[in-house]
């Protein structure tokens, strides 16, 4: 009998132990990182495409080349095209140099006309006629003026469309380039080199798996001591208690609640409610996207 009260008291003492176990964590959930997928941005033949699933990539890397011949050659057509309108261009001086010398010539004799019917040696008929040679001109330089200026004004017009439409075959010819966005890793590759692509075609799938995040779910209780930019212990779970340190902050917090998801293990498993809340950390390439983590907030 007595045996029997000594058994139900170490058992009760060891329940007693386990409830009062306090957990070194206050949120789990699974690593994830900012996925990015690269379109085709031009179309035609994909003449070089230099990268395989799991390679590291540098943001601003060239990984493939779109056929460019097509608009390489719309640019030279539009240089030619260009020089052609600069060639049409009129030296206005040059054309209206005569007529210019022309009135220097007339205003001349209207002056000469002018004294001589002041000291009346000619008739006023005579002033008469030089004076309205002098208009006459004058109206006529200002036509070619007029003229030859609607004619560079048109040429300059043209060669500034011929400009324009240069600039946006450069646009096309740099969106030929197929550039990696930011650094990270390759997930997944969707074309081949030698293919030809349209404009929208996915290319490949990456993410930026040096900045990463936790993503954990903390309950309504544990809500009103988590905020923005708050300091965290974060640890990724390797299985069999291995585990990696890692600081990190608060990046992102839910503006809404959802029912708890059946895979998360939140510290009130009875809560019918979570908040999404996102833990950022930088890797060392040693946390994988999927893997299991714990989160521990900084008081």
């Amino acid at each position: 009998m007595g045996k029997t009260k000594i058994a139900w008291a170490a058992m009760a003492l060891l329940w007693s132990a386990c409830g009062s176990e306090k957990k070194d964590y206050d949120a789990t959930g699974t690593f994830e990182a900012t996925e990015t997928t690269v379109y085709a941005e031009q179309s035609g033949a994909l003449l070089t495409f230099s990268i395989d699933e799991g390679d590291s990539v540098a943001a601003g890397q060239e990984v493939g080349l779109i056929d460019t011949t097509q608009l390489w050659l719309k640019v030279r057509q539009l240089e030619a095209s260009k020089a052609v309108y600069q060639s049409q261009k009129p030296d206005v001086e040059a054309q209206v140099s005569a007529t210019r010398q022309q009135l220097s010539k007339a205003r001349q004799e209207q002056q000469r006309y002018r004294e001589l019917v002041a000291d009346g040696a000619a008739p006023s008929k005579m002033l008469d006629d030089a004076t309205s040679q002098v208009l006459l001109l004058q109206r006529q330089l200002e036509a070619q003026l007029s003229a030859l200026r609607t004619t560079t004004r048109s040429l300059d017009r043209q060669t500034d469309a011929a400009d324009a439409q240069r600039a946006q075959l450069l646009d096309q010819l740099a969106k030929c380039h197929v550039v990696v966005p930011m650094s990270g890793c390759v997930l997944e590759k969707y074309v081949e080199r030698g293919e030809f692509v349209a404009v929208g075609k996915p290319l490949f799938k990456m993410a930026d798996t040096e900045h990463m995040y936790i993503r954990a779910y903390v309950t309504t209780a544990q809500l009103q001591h988590v905020r923005l930019g708050q300091a965290a212990k974060v640890f990724a779970d390797y299985g069999d208690g291995q585990r990696r340190e890692y600081e990190g902050h608060v990046s992102w917090i839910s503006s809404r609640s959802e029912f708890t998801p059946k895979t998360i293990l939140t510290d009130d498993e009875r809560a019918d409610l979570v908040y999404a809340i996102k833990v950022s950390v930088r890797s060392d390439g040693y946390v994988k996207m999927g893997m299991y983590g714990e989160v521990k907030f900084a008081e």
